[in-house]
């Protein structure tokens, strides 16, 4: 009995050690599945915060919206009012006040190097008639190299802003024997353009150089010069020089004239020419590259027939050459015209054609060796006719006027025509073999 009572023990606890161990499984099935339930119940919280904050952005953001809308209705208010306040200074006649003073008509800028009393000559006439007009005509210095003197000079001055040129890379000229200061100074105008136009951003520069002084009315007639400048795109420039405006040569300081000859020597340019010259700029000798037909591509400029600027740099880049006989006897103009109140339009391109050719067809043609006892036996206008550039430089050379051309172009001419003062009021006019034909005159 004892031995049954054993073996029925045995018996519950084989039967009892697979009932423990199913019990074990779920009890670890049951412990996974409340760590997965609390992981889940962490996530679902956490994107129940981050959709709260979602919420929460958005409503800011929609703060913010409004805010931005409510200051986009005040802006709108505020240029309305602006609007009307403008359009009461027009009808008040303020209008033109407020352009000269917001909008330059030109920077001047003042090509310098290394001649610092040159240049202080040049500043102190420029400020004399500047200084009412400051804000339309904002006055630059830019110096080429380093020359101390000329840097201190530029700095001592207040109504005047000072650019410097360091350029430190070789010069290799072209030909030997050549000067490097041409090449310096084509460089130092590129650069210096390019500083007004592209990161200034003026719409017309006027350049000068170091050794000039400039008449009372130079403003004004750039003032006028900017308007026909704008107005008639045949026009590439406007200088205040002319080449044979030495004090024999010229009477009126009202007139002016267009010239295939680029002139130099004090002249505005816009920003779209620039744009145009600065990628192809030469390395060397500059005006004379602007004087090739290929560069003014049949564009004129206006020049005066009494100069706007008088140059007086015997001593410099050019050592002086021709100044006794061309330079030092420029006359000056020393009259305050009234440029606003000038009609100009004769000037413009297709009036201009029949003005001058109208002026020809009013003088009296002069032939033979003896041109100018002939002239001095007339007492209205001469045209004198020359066969080809050698027979121009031996009439020019008798009256005195410059003989140069360059590209086939006559210094101040004017569809071949080159026209001068003698004996005070009395116009010459050098005629080429086909001028008058360009005139359409028979």
């Amino acid at each position: 009995m004892r031995k049954f009572s054993c073996n029925y023990r045995y018996l519950l606890l084989i039967a009892a050690l697979p009932f423990i161990y199913i019990q074990m499984r779920l009890f670890a099935t049951q412990s996974q599945y409340a760590d997965r339930l609390a992981d889940a119940i962490e996530a679902e919280n956490q994107c129940t915060r981050q959709t709260r904050l979602l919420i929460d952005q958005i409503s800011m953001q929609q703060g913010r919206i409004l805010s931005l809308e409510e200051e986009r209705k005040r802006q709108d208010q505020e240029c309305r009012q602006l609007r009307a306040l403008v359009q009461d200074l027009e009808r008040k006649g303020l209008k033109k006040l407020v352009g000269d003073v917001q909008v330059p008509v030109a920077a001047v800028v003042v090509m310098a190097c290394n001649r610092a009393d040159y240049l202080d000559r040049t500043i102190k006439s420029i400020l004399k008639y500047q200084s009412p007009v400051a804000s339309r005509y904002p006055l630059f210095i830019s110096q080429d190299g380093s020359d101390p003197h000329v840097k201190s000079k530029a700095l001592s001055y207040d109504q005047l802003t000072y650019m410097q040129h360091l350029d430190y890379e070789p010069v290799h000229t072209a030909s030997p024997g050549e000067l490097i200061a041409y090449y310096k100074i084509a460089r130092h105008y590129k650069w210096a353009l390019d500083q007004l136009f592209y990161k200034h951003k003026f719409s017309r520069v006027i350049i000068l150089e170091d050794d000039m002084e400039i008449a009372p009315d130079f403003f004004d007639y750039f003032e006028a010069g900017a308007t026909l400048l704008d107005r008639d795109k045949s026009i590439m420039a406007i200088s205040s020089w002319n080449d044979n405006g030495q004090r024999q040569f010229v009477h009126d300081p009202y007139v002016l004239y267009r010239s295939d000859f680029f002139p130099g020597l004090g002249w505005m340019l816009s920003r779209s020419t620039w744009d145009e010259l600065s990628p192809k700029w030469p390395i060397t000798y500059w005006d004379d590259w602007l004087r090739l037909k290929e560069n003014h591509r049949g564009r004129q400029f206006i020049r005066p027939e009494v100069c706007r600027t008088y140059n007086f740099g015997e001593h410099g880049s050019s050592m002086g050459q021709f100044f006794k006989q061309y330079l030092e006897p420029i006359k000056l103009n020393d009259v305050q015209v009234d440029w606003k109140s000038m009609d100009l339009s004769y000037l413009e391109e297709d009036k201009y054609v029949e003005h001058f050719a109208e002026l020809l067809r009013k003088t009296t043609p002069v032939h033979g060796s003896d041109a100018i006892l002939k002239a001095n036996n007339i007492d209205g206008d001469v045209r004198i006719l020359y066969r080809d550039q050698s027979d121009f430089e031996r009439i020019a050379s008798q009256f005195g006027i410059f003989e140069e051309w360059k590209d086939g172009v006559p210094r101040t001419a004017y569809k071949g025509v080159v026209v001068f003062r003698y004996q005070t009021q009395k116009r010459i006019f050098f005629v080429g073999p086909d001028s008058l034909q360009q005139l359409g005159i028979r």
